[in-house]
């Protein structure tokens, strides 16, 4: 085979693969997950929980007063999210599904919670954001926990 012809196939090859692997990326979408990391990410996430979150959950992550007490009409204050919570007890699956489907995936029946579920209001990308952002405030020691609790929960 001359060098020319090697050459041309060698370049369909490798157009071959772009296009298959930009395909994938079109339609499986960027690998779901919170990156704390991500600054663009967190960034997103921050202006989210502004928009959505900080008027129960607080601008600072803090939570509602009292939120492990019961309130007159049963139900729980919203938890803080910062390290003082227990958000980070959770894996990340559960804390996503908790946003986008609402507490009573996960709750004993006839449990009723303020939480609304974002599902149709919030994109995918959206909540894995704001769970970005949430991690982000954490001591790096309760990231690395949560990490692998995450990953544990995943097997």
């Amino acid at each position: 085979m001359q060098a020319s012809t090697k050459l041309k196939v060698g370049v369909g090859v490798a157009m071959a693969a772009a296009i298959a692997v930009a395909g994938v990326v079109m339609f499986a979408g960027p690998k779901a997950g919170a990156d704390p990391t991500d600054a663009a990410q967190v960034a997103r996430g921050r202006a989210v929980y502004a928009e959505r979150c900080a008027s129960c959950h607080g601008p600072r992550l803090e939570g509602q007063p009292n939120w492990q007490s019961r309130k007159p009409d049963g139900r729980l204050p919203a938890p803080p999210h910062d390290a003082s919570g227990h958000t980070w007890h959770h894996p990340d699956e559960d804390l996503f599904k908790i946003t986008k489907d609402g507490v009573a995936a996960f709750a004993p029946p006839g449990y009723v919670s303020d939480m609304p579920a974002f599902s149709g209001v919030l994109s995918d990308a959206d909540i894995w954001a704001v769970l970005a952002f949430i991690k982000s405030s954490w001591p790096e020691e309760t990231r690395r926990r949560h990490a692998a609790m995450s990953a544990r929960a995943g097997k």
